[in-house]
């Protein structure tokens, strides 16, 4: 299969995801084609097709002899519009209980197919539905963004877009309603623990790139190489691939990998990042339904071998989680911060007759060790929690500096890494049994 070279971490609008391909328009049984060709149904039994041939059963709630009911009767209802055609889709889909399967109209699969810029319109924000309470949930809020000047956070719930109430709503009516031209606002009511209160933003144009890089010198005169790595699009490989060299040419003792609110992407792009760390040993396997695996592994090629440790948190997803798990299970680096978000599905984007498309989930992925982490995620190897600094809020801006204490942490292991006789350095002093006071 070929691989999906498209953007997927259109903030305003992707859950967390892994991506895998888009495969080719399906063909149909003869007497089905003559009943359906041309009609709004062709577009609804080929969703259907492509959901009984490749959905992954064993997630959400899958049952073969309800999806043959299912088609038969949606089949035999006349529908007039395209759009009567898509309401019929998306309930045909919720009826799965997985918010990763999911159809996109024309003009939402053509955003996603765009090919990865780095410039993106929107708010800024990753959402999510929570499984569990059915809340409208912000992943991740990304730099640059209005929501990172807003002050909207990963965590906090949309309760209401432009006064209505997200109760019921489908991530797709949201992104609808969030989405909009460039200069104009939308307002969203959020909840954050016990606070409710409504923020506008004003949509804008996005530049993001994919990697910030930069060296930190610290008092033991080390050189400390700090890399954030913001989403897994078709450039990501490339970027690091060139931040890794160029960090490389001044010689750093260690680095410090960020992967905190980073949502995830693209299957191949994780891989081939992993390789760039990860010089031997399995990265990821992909399972199916039907219990065929896909092993893929180093090959030899990684960049550096000086020691890495890796920072996560609740909004590291996906293909962060993927990155992380190969990392830890292979023992190449320690993972520092918060329990990820737990998302281990595999979604291939499929192209639909009329232009719209659909992602559904085919597989799973397991870390080296045969770890599903789906709805789990990924204990880090040690636990640290973001703290103010001097009372106020870390933002973004703040991340990889002596103002983060869990960067700060990460580099407190890393040094002790570097220095395997550390109880010669006096700064150790304050470290017994592996337990950090900072």
């Amino acid at each position: 299969m070929k691989s999906l070279i498209t953007n997927i971490i259109s903030f305003s609008r992707v859950l967390p995801v892994v991506f895998i391909s888009i495969s080719p328009v399906l063909s149909f049984p003869k007497s089905a084609s003559s009943l359906i060709k041309d009609s709004p149904k062709e577009v609804i039994d080929q969703v259907w097709q492509i959901v009984y041939r490749d959905y992954l059963a064993s997630t959400g709630n899958y049952d073969s002899e309800q999806w043959l009911k299912l088609r038969k009767k949606l089949l035999s209802n006349t529908y007039y519009e395209s759009t009567d055609a898509y309401e019929a889709i998306k309930g045909m889909l919720s009826t799965l209980e997985d918010p990763y399967t999911r159809f996109l109209d024309p003009k939402e699969f053509a955003e996603m197919r765009i090919d990865t810029t780095g410039r993106l319109s929107g708010i800024g924000i990753q959402i999510s539905m929570d499984n569990d309470t059915k809340d409208l949930k912000v992943i991740s809020p990304i730099e640059g963004s209005p929501a990172i000047e807003a002050g909207i956070q990963a965590n906090d719930i949309i309760f209401s877009i432009d006064g209505k109430s997200t109760n019921g709503m489908d991530i797709a009516e949201a992104v609808s309603l969030i989405r909009g031209k460039e200069g104009t606002s939308v307002t969203l009511g959020i909840s954050r623990e016990k606070l409710s209160f409504n923020v506008t933003l004003v949509r804008a144009r996005i530049e993001i790139s994919s990697v910030v890089s930069r060296i930190n010198n610290t008092k033991y005169e080390l050189k400390v190489a700090y890399l954030r790595l913001k989403q897994f699009n078709s450039n990501a490989p490339k970027d690091m691939q060139k931040a890794i060299v160029k960090l490389e040419s001044e010689n750093p003792s260690g680095y410090i990998l960020d992967l905190r609110g980073n949502p995830g992407g693209l299957l191949e792009s994780s891989i081939l990042i992993a390789r760039q760390w990860i010089d031997k040993g399995t990265i990821v396997t992909t399972r199916t339904g039907e219990g065929v695996d896909d092993v893929r592994k180093a090959n030899g090629r990684a960049l550096t071998e000086k020691p890495v440790v890796v920072l996560v948190d609740q909004g590291s997803a996906s293909a962060s989680e993927i990155l992380a798990g190969a990392i830890q299970d292979n023992k190449r680096g320690i993972l520092v911060g918060k329990k990820t978000f737990g998302k281990g599905l595999v979604q291939s984007v499929r192209p639909l007759v009329d232009g719209s498309g659909l992602t559904v989930t085919v597989a799973k992925y397991l870390t080296p060790k045969g770890t599903d982490i789906n709805k789990f995620g990924i204990n880090p190897d040690y636990e640290a929690a973001l703290k103010p600094y001097k009372g106020k809020k870390i933002t973004a801006v703040d991340l990889g500096t002596s103002r983060d204490s869990q960067y700060i942490f990460a580099e407190t292991l890393l040094i002790r890494d570097i220095h395997k006789n550390y109880n010669k350095i006096s700064f150790f002093g304050r470290i017994k049994k592996d337990t950090f006071t900072l």
